[in-house]
């Protein structure tokens, strides 16, 4: 990455005046504030991205970057990062990446440009040279339910694995024993994670999870409707589909019913990421919840422990199995989820 020396040499002009000419001072001249920027922009330099020590005050504005604002599950966490961040002083600007990795470096970069104090982003994938390298240069950052393994910068996130493991528990108890999993973009961690524990909750009863029961989702509701009408066309079709996220258990549920099919009857199904609309699913969708407002907090508390210049930490919450009607369970009463 450019630095400032850089620019300098590449304008023409002192260090001294490149400083100027971003904080904006008026006593540069005209000819000398055209030169700075052109070179700038040449050079690709962002002077917030490149190192904390070349911030001269403080916004208190941080910046937020979901994965997608459609997913009622990252509206829930940017609704609760929002609330933290206010009552400690900051106010939030947020970027949805839309599941797009290109649309999410974009957002990272127009959010260091303007200068935030910190940065708090749920990854789309583990490969963006960007986020390693604002996180290297000591831009304040978390990384919160998703993460980028070998960026070290804190992870705030709910461990799903006891929750899958009581999943599978819950469903080999009702009978099942065919289970299918539509599985989220591998290269996501939240994708690998859930196949992963889903995989070795099955081998804890003797039981495989051979190709066929592994599609291939986005975590968007058509490649959940897509993968479930193929389970449907096998020979031998599963008993269950577990979505690993909420918006793909409703393209699933779309494609049973538009073969005239029901659930629980014809296919049984649960989801990952509990969301208020499943209680309102006929019948009531099992899923499991994760603490997502506090997940939000959290990561807001994490990122302006380091603002502060104190060391943020990681932080793992548990997330929780809720038997809803979706499995071919007996009628109860309706859990409500409480994220």
């Amino acid at each position: 990455m450019a630095s400032i020396k850089d620019v300098a040499a590449e304008a023409g002009v002192s260090v001294a005046t490149v400083s100027r000419v971003l904080n904006d001072h008026p006593s540069v001249s005209a000819d000398a504030r055209t030169r700075v920027l052109a070179a700038v922009e040449n050079l690709g330099y962002r002077p917030n991205a490149v190192a904390r020590s070349l911030r001269t005050d403080q916004t208190h504005t941080l910046g937020l970057v979901i994965s997608d604002v459609m997913n009622p599950y990252f509206t829930e966490l940017a609704r609760s990062v929002e609330e933290e961040a206010r009552a400690l002083g900051y106010s939030v600007i947020i970027g949805n990446a839309d599941e797009r990795p290109d649309l999410q470096d974009h957002h990272v970069r127009t959010l260091l440009d303007r200068r935030i104090d910190g940065l708090l982003v749920s990854p789309t994938d583990g490969g963006s040279p960007l986020m390693l390298d604002a996180a290297r240069a000591g831009t304040p950052m978390v990384f919160v339910d998703r993460w980028i393994p070998g960026v070290d910068v804190p992870v705030v996130r709910a461990d799903g694995r006891s929750a899958v493991r009581d999943l599978v528990a819950h469903l080999h108890g009702l009978g099942h024993r065919r289970l299918a999993i539509i599985a989220g973009p591998a290269a996501t961690t939240t994708g690998q994670e859930r196949v992963e524990a889903f995989r070795e909750a099955l081998a804890a009863y003797g039981l495989d999870l051979p190709d066929a029961y592994i599609g291939q989702g986005d975590f968007q509701a058509e490649s959940g409707r897509l993968v479930t009408e193929g389970f449907l066309d096998l020979a031998e079709p599963p008993e269950v589909v577990f979505a690993a996220d909420n918006l793909m258990a409703l393209g699933a549920l779309d494609a049973v019913r538009a073969r005239g099919l029901r659930v629980p009857d014809d296919l049984a199904l649960a989801a990952f990421d509990d969301i208020r609309w499943f209680v309102h699913t006929d019948p009531p969708v099992t899923a499991i919840a994760q603490p997502t407002g506090e997940l939000g907090r959290a990561a807001v508390r994490a990122l302006v422990d380091r603002i502060e210049g104190r060391p943020g930490q990681s932080v793992t919450l548990p997330a929780r199995l809720v038997v809803r009607r979706s499995c071919g369970e007996n009628p109860t009463p309706v859990q409500r989820s409480t994220t």
